[in-house]
């Protein structure tokens, strides 16, 4: 039988956990999560498991790149059953902090609910997250971190304080775990080159590791939100893969331009049923829109089912 991993909830605990271990020479795999795991994620901890000593997973649904009216209180949760999954992969300590913010005097983040009817736009005019919208007295948490021109495109468009979010929370967990390698998944394409940037440009002691996204067997991108559509909206939702897989099939056989490759992602997926967010074209490291796909490039979609926001992405290396 398994052992179960440490669950740590204090910041000091889990910094003084990760610091005991590297002092007897251990090395340190860390995979951050949102919780609700399913097998990408899963696939992301075996992955980690391998490179490293001692395997730390982080469970912590962020409100830093939640605006206002997404769905922060919808996302799914399974402390229990992710528990359950981690220790049968080896996992070593569970880092599941209540709050890792500090909201000053009068807020919380149970003032989220009650203040989302004033909007996502603060009084300076600009986007603010969940977290600025249950803080009180303007005392609470107020440091950004910013991978200026890789978030500006793509998610950031249409989710414009999202990537701050995940760049500040992502460099708060690298200072209280101190791991050596950290895992990624590349379903989150832009999130991945962003960390891999911030850890370059802030000199973190940490490998950034993309693992490859783990699809269901008819294609889908695994995903916590998928469990969110009914039936037919999940059958629509195939429409992603199937767009993408034709449209890097015809890259690669040099068949369309940019435009054109595009343009067919946009009519399979909205003939199936769903509203494009975006579609995109891009270089794989710098995120720059293409016009050719004369290096490697990656096709990144948004689109919405219902009310989930489903992205995915193919890379292609001609």
């Amino acid at each position: 039988m398994a052992s179960e991993p440490e669950v740590i909830r204090d910041k000091t605990a889990m910094r003084r956990w990760s610091r005991s271990h590297r002092s007897k020479g251990k090395t340190l795999a860390f995979v951050p999560t949102m919780g609700f795991l399913h097998e990408g994620h899963l696939a992301l901890v075996g992955a980690a498991g391998a490179l490293a000593d001692l395997t730390v997973v982080s469970v912590y649904v962020n409100p830093g790149q939640f605006a206002p009216s997404e769905d922060l209180d919808a996302y799914p949760a399974d402390l229990l059953g992710d528990l359950h999954k981690l220790a049968d992969l080896g996992v070593h300590a569970v880092f599941c902090p209540t709050n890792l913010y500090d909201y000053g005097e009068g807020g919380g983040r149970g003032e989220v609910q009650a203040r989302r009817t004033e909007g996502a736009v603060g009084s300076s005019g600009l986007p603010v997250s969940c977290l600025e919208a249950a803080a009180g007295d303007g005392s609470g948490h107020e440091t950004w971190v910013r991978v200026e021109k890789l978030e500006r495109g793509l998610c950031g468009m249409s989710r414009p304080v999202f990537f701050r979010g995940v760049a500040t929370v992502v460099a708060k967990l690298f200072n209280i775990v101190e791991p050596d390698i950290a895992v990624f998944g590349k379903k989150d394409y832009q999130q991945w080159r962003i960390i891999c940037r911030m850890v370059r440009d802030l000199d973190f002691a940490v490998k950034i590791i993309g693992s490859e996204i783990v699809r269901e067997s008819d294609g889908l991108a695994m995903s916590s939100r998928n469990v969110r559509l009914s039936p037919e909206e999940r059958e629509k939702a195939l429409s992603i893969y199937k767009s993408l897989s034709k449209a890097k099939y015809a890259a690669l056989q040099e068949q369309s331009t940019c435009q054109e490759l595009k343009s067919l992602v946009v009519q399979l997926v909205t003939e199936a049923g769903g509203i494009i967010d975006y579609v995109e074209i891009v270089e794989q490291e710098s995120l720059i829109p293409v016009e050719e796909i004369n290096r490697p490039a990656v096709i990144c979609i948004a689109a919405w089912f219902g009310t989930v926001r489903l992205i995915d992405n193919m890379e292609i290396n001609p």
